[in-house]
Parts: C-alpha cells; sequence; structure tokens
C-alpha cells in the first residue's frame, strides 16, 4: 500500500506523480476472472464507501490507509507534505521502545522543528521552545504539543482544502461509479 517516503524518488514531484498512480491503481475494479490479472486487482478492491466517509472528519481520513495515502499525495502536490511526515513521525515514536527515545527523538526535532531542518513545520517559537526543552530528557509524550498544532494545522486548512481538490473529487466520483 502506502510506502514511507524514505522509500519514494527525490523531488516533491515525483512523489506526488508516484502517489497519484499508486492510489488510481487502487480504483481498479477486478472483471471476477480467474486469471492471475483479477486476482491482483482483487487485493487493490476497496470499499466504494470510503472516500465519502473521509468527509466525515479528519480522523476518519487519517485512520484509512487509502484516504492516508491520498492526503499525503495532496501535500506532496502542495509542498506541505511534512507535515504528515512529521504526525506520523510522532506516532511512531509514541510506540517507541524506551532505550530508543533519545535517539528518535533527536532525529525527529532535527528533521521538523530545528530552524534549520530540512523538513521544518510551522511552529510558534514558543511550542518550539517547549519540545526543545522535553527533547532534553524524552517521554513518549515529548512531541504531544508539537503533534497537535501541526495535527490542528492541518485539519484546519488542509484537510477542507483536501475535500475540495480534483483529486478527492475524481476518487470520490469513481468510487460511486463503482
Amino acid at each position: 500500500m502506502c510506502r514511507g517516503l524514505d522509500s519514494l524518488p527525490i523531488t516533491c514531484l515525483e512523489r506526488a506523480k508516484e502517489l497519484k498512480a499508486l492510489f488510481g491503481s487502487l480504483l481498479q475494479k477486478s472483471d471476477h476472472s480467474t486469471n492471475s490479472q483479477s486476482k491482483k486487482n482483487d487485493k487493490l478492491r476497496w470499499n466504494e464507501d470510503e472516500p465519502q466517509t473521509w468527509k466525515e472528519s479528519f480522523d476518519k481520513l487519517l485512520s484509512s490507509q487509502n484516504g492516508l495515502c491520498l492526503f499525503r499525495a495532496f501535500l506532496v502536490s502542495e509542498f506541505s507534505e511534512e507535515n504528515i511526515a512529521f504526525y506520523l513521525a510522532c506516532e511512531d515514536f509514541k510506540e517507541s521502545k524506551t532505550s530508543k527515545l533519545a535517539t528518535k527523538a533527536k532525529k525527529i526535532y532535527d528533521e521538523f522543528i530545528s530552524s534549520d531542518s530540512p523538513r521544518e513545520v510551522n511552529l510558534d517559537h514558543m511550542t518550539k521552545a517547549i519540545t526543545k526543552e522535553n527533547t532534553e530528557h524524552p517521554r513518549q509524550s515529548c512531541f504531544e504539543l508539537a503533534q497537535s498544532k501541526v495535527y490542528t494545522l492541518m485539519e484546519k486548512d488542509c484537510y477542507p482544502r483536501f475535500l475540495k481538490s480534483p483529486t478527492y473529487l475524481e476518487v470520490s466520483r469513481k468510487a460511486k461509479r463503482g
């Protein structure tokens, strides 16, 4: 399904194209024949009501692997995929073993929060300062404030635009046709 960002091509445009192509394959329907291609397509099938559930809430979109992949492709196309990458890195961090917290916290901080980070997320000075302090003695909750701010930004800004995007509207329309 949706691979990690590290395995995708280098440029944002290439990543967006790859994710759109990947997601497009999810829309294919099986012709119910017994050949092997049909069996491959069966694995790609999904509930035709699924895209409609994404409109119900941002949480429903994020909890759907298909929805998350399409939303990520949308953010790549808007040059803001660092937001979902940070959010997912924080989710992964919460599940980390205590022995790996310090290493992972530094990596996340350096990649997303530090002012010279390559994929800096948009956070206010106070949130950055609190998060930096939290990472000095990391616990699973040390990114909670920053993650919450990025989640709210995506929910209030990116998510409504996603629901109006041509990509989502096309997926929704194709899913309805079944």
